[in-house]
């Protein structure tokens, strides 16, 4: 089948040559009204989109082939990330492909209004000459005040270290080693507020950062600051912040997003000291063209190889690690699938080893496709994207060990299911061709490829149960394709894995469960 993907949004023509060029069919219809996305957004693996196309739960849920949505761009406010993941949806965005611009319209921003530039120009161009009216700062020796000290930040930091700024910087996840690298006093949001002559917003837009500046924080800030926002709109209460402006606590700001874009009719326009732009801030020729590259190969890259970039809901893997990942990815999926096939109550909890080379490795991607192979027997709708996220909701505690050693293999996955009567776990390995082999089970050693049809049998270890076993098979026309076997000692707990040709059915699953000695039988399809 075909791979397709629509663009929702105006991209770079380069962006549809590179999906043609990795033989993706890019559909390109921009404007489309919601209902109109709602019709044809089933026949699309993958959407490409800018902010202007609103990705919802309701185009979720109709998108049945969809795999993937990508943003050209770094806010996804558009799309709904947790119906997304719910619906095992991909969503990645552009991080860097616009970073330059932002932080150097952050910088224009702030120079404009230092130097009131807009309303000098007005003024000017209105044949006046308001030379003593127009009076600015400097920003040279002034403290500049980063909230959120990320991608973007961290940029704006260095430019305005360039022009003699001293930069502090607020962000929970700024470490100490990477503020010194950076050259910035890494500070409270208090202390921030209260020592800034500048503050520029570059922190996404979550329930903890909305309304950030507020009449409570617009207050504790030094009097007379100057407030820079190209981030988000949100993080910014409007109506508070025109208090501040018109009592002077804030002596001017310089907004290029808003709390409801397009934004044609706002409480803020018209004030003297407001400097404003449109949403300019990724709107650079340089920035578009990156993004809508950069997103056309991080698509093409996950929907032909598997390789996931700047995800937002699931583990990044690099297109080199992909091919390396792929037939662990079987194995680590045959395993979880396997325990979800007989496991039978509650899940509590869930271990994923890894042992040797594959210890070296990028494991997320792993554990999150074991933990959908084990879920899929017992849930609809669940794939390595939403797996991890359904089984929080259920609060089944998933965790990754890796071991550096290396025992009986070079390689080595174990699963390990915890329920709330018992503890299994399965184990498995790539043999030199690379296809996966299960070699333990409940700690029985054993060597078996899994086929598509398996009986997994229990039994007790005695003379001749072999023997009746196969007879069964065979008076039923069942063809065994393969047969592997282990024990945990003579006479005691052994297991029997019998790949044949095709399904079981229950009657004959029936007259093996009625053999001497036989303790379970399961039918397993892989």
């Amino acid at each position: 089948m075909t791979i397709k993907v629509l663009i929702a949004d105006e991209l770079s023509p380069a962006a549809k040559q590179i999906f043609h060029d990795r033989g993706i069919q890019a559909d390109e219809k921009v404007g489309l009204k919601p209902e109109q996305l709602l019709e044809i957004i089933g026949e699309y693996d993958g959407l490409a989109v800018r902010s202007a196309t609103k990705v919802t739960a309701k185009v979720l849920a109709a998108a049945k082939r969809l795999k993937v949505v990508g943003r050209a761009g770094i806010g996804v406010d558009n799309i709904d990330v947790n119906a997304a993941t719910a619906h095992g949806v991909c969503v990645m965005n552009t991080p860097f492909g616009n970073s330059i611009t932002t932080a150097e319209h952050a910088i224009a921003m702030m120079m404009a209004l230092s130097r009131q530039v807009p309303q000098a120009d007005r003024s000017t161009q209105q044949g006046k000459w308001e030379k003593s009216r127009f009076m600015g700062v400097e920003l040279y020796s002034k403290t500049l005040g980063i909230v959120g000290c990320g991608n973007i930040g961290s940029i704006v930091a260095d430019r305005a270290q360039g022009l003699k700024m001293k930069v502090i910087a607020y962000d929970p996840f700024l470490s100490p080693e990477r503020a010194t690298d950076l050259g910035v006093e890494k500070v409270e949001l208090d202390e921030l507020l209260r020592r800034a002559d500048f503050i520029s917003l570059h922190t996404p837009l979550t329930d903890q950062t909305r309304g950030l500046l507020n009449r409570e924080t617009l207050a504790r800030c030094k009097r007379g600051v100057r407030i820079v926002n190209c981030a988000r709109g949100g993080l910014i209460v409007e109506e508070d912040l025109k208090e501040a402006l018109d009592s002077g606590q804030v002596s001017a700001a310089a907004l290029d997003v808003f709390a409801t874009e397009p934004a044609k009719d706002n409480i803020l326009f018209g004030h003297p000291n407001l400097v404003a732009t449109p949403h300019l801030g990724a709107s650079t020729a340089e920035a578009q063209e990156n993004v809508a590259l950069q997103v056309a190969e991080q698509m093409s890259d996950f929907l032909i190889s598997g390789a996931v970039m700047n995800a937002l809901n699931m583990p990044s893997v690099s297109a080199e690690d992909a091919p390396k990942l792929r037939p662990y990815m079987k194995l680590a999926e045959q395993l979880g699938s396997f325990a979800g096939q007989v496991t039978e109550t509650g899940l509590r909890k869930v271990i994923v080893e890894y042992e040797g080379d594959v210890a070296q490795l990028n494991t997320r991607p792993l554990t999150a496709v074991a933990l959908q192979g084990l879920l899929k027997p017992l849930l609809d709708s669940v794939n390595m994207v939403n797996a991890p996220i359904i089984a929080k909701e259920r609060n089944i505690d998933v965790t990754e060990v890796k071991h550096e050693r290396s025992g009986d293999y070079h390689t080595l996955i174990r699963l390990t299911v915890v329920t709330e009567q018992r503890t299994r776990d399965v184990a498995g390995t790539l043999f030199a061709d690379r296809r996966p082999r299960v070699v333990q089970i409940k700690g029985i050693k054993v060597e078996a490829e899994l086929g598509p049809h398996m009986l997994f049998v229990t039994n007790d270890d005695k003379p001749g149960f072999i023997g009746r076993l196969g007879t069964i098979l065979g008076e039923n026309g069942i063809n065994i394709a393969t047969f592997a076997l282990g024990r945990s000692a003579p006479g005691a707990d052994a297991i029997a894995l019998v790949e044949v040709d095709g399904p079981v059915p229950d009657g004959v699953i029936d007259q093996i469960c009625a053999l001497p000695h036989v303790q379970r039988v399961k039918q397993l399809l892989f």
